[in-house]
Parts: C-alpha cells; sequence; structure tokens
C-alpha cells in the first residue's frame, strides 16, 4: 500500500487535530504533528473529536520544522490559500506529506515558496470573506483526492446493509 502522509505544522485547536486524527485513522494515513502546539496530547477535546480510532492512528509528534525535516523527507505539497496550483490538478506520489499550517496563520511564506511547484490551493468563492476553510475540513478534501488518484487502495469501496 502507498504511503500518505499528513503534516500539521504549530496546529492550534485540539478539536480540528482530533478530526484530522480520525481522517487519518480511517484512511490509513500517517499523521506528523509538528510543534509548537496550541494543545496537549492528552487534550480532552482532541481525544473526544478522534473518538475512538486512536489504535488506528500512525502518528509522530516533533518538536519543531527542524527536527520534522531531518527525519522525513519527500515531496511536500505545501496547502495554501495563496498558492497558484489547484490541489486536484497535481499528481501526488507514494510517499507524499500534505503540509497544513496553523488555524491562525497557515504555513509560513518561506515555506510556500520553497515548495513552490507543489504548493496547492483548495478552490473557494472569489471573495475575500470567505478566507479559508477549517483545517480539518481542508485535509480531507486533500487526502481524498489522493486516495482517489490512488484508487482507494487497500480501503473498503463498497458498503453493506443490515
Amino acid at each position: 500500500m502507498p504511503t500518505l502522509n499528513i503534516v500539521l505544522v504549530e496546529p492550534e485547536i485540539p478539536q480540528n487535530t482530533g478530526n484530522i486524527s480520525r481522517t487519518c485513522a480511517a484512511t490509513g494515513a500517517r499523521l506528523h504533528l509538528v510543534g509548537p502546539m496550541g494543545f496537549a496530547l492528552d487534550d480532552k477535546k482532541m481525544k473526544r473529536a478522534g473518538l475512538d480510532y486512536w489504535n488506528l492512528l500512525d502518528i509522530t509528534v516533533y518538536e519543531n520544522w527542524d527536527e520534522f525535516c531531518a527525519k522525513n523527507d519527500g515531496p511536500l505539497f505545501c496547502f495554501s490559500t495563496k498558492a497558484a496550483h489547484i490541489h486536484s490538478d497535481m499528481t501526488y506520489p507514494d510517499g507524499a506529506y500534505l503540509v497544513f499550517g496553523r488555524e491562525t496563520k497557515g504555513l509560513p511564506e518561506d515555506l510556500i515558496l520553497a515548495n513552490i511547484d507543489r504548493a496547492v490551493r483548495l478552490p473557494m468563492l472569489d471573495d475575500d470573506a470567505a478566507r479559508s476553510l477549517n483545517l480539518s475540513n481542508a485535509v480531507a478534501v486533500g487526502v481524498y483526492e489522493v486516495l482517489r488518484q490512488w484508487g482507494y487502495p487497500s480501503l473498503r469501496v463498497g458498503g453493506k446493509f443490515a
């Protein structure tokens, strides 16, 4: 099975990280949390949002961006409202890292510029009042676009009634 990596850089809201954890657990994506974070990993709100999926989650926590970079290598796809490329126009290889910034500021511009050919955005209303999607929703859109391109490997694609 190909490996999909989700990277949250300095996440601030525990419920978002809990929801993202659940998405990663349900899809087999690896979650990387890069500090400093705005909450503790044992935060009740985060645990509640992730429900009972924690045993399915492959998660790694890093003190900072430098530690993340020292321990990982692979193509970074930086999700940002500042990016020019649409997320669904990219081709995501095995081992791709989808990188998302903190809720209040997004990713640092220098990180986006260093990966400008793989900086992507989710199309939204052409109105400055629509600033961005919720972080957990943006991650879900990104994850499912990659999995769609890969043919949903190892995922149950058919349902059944009782």
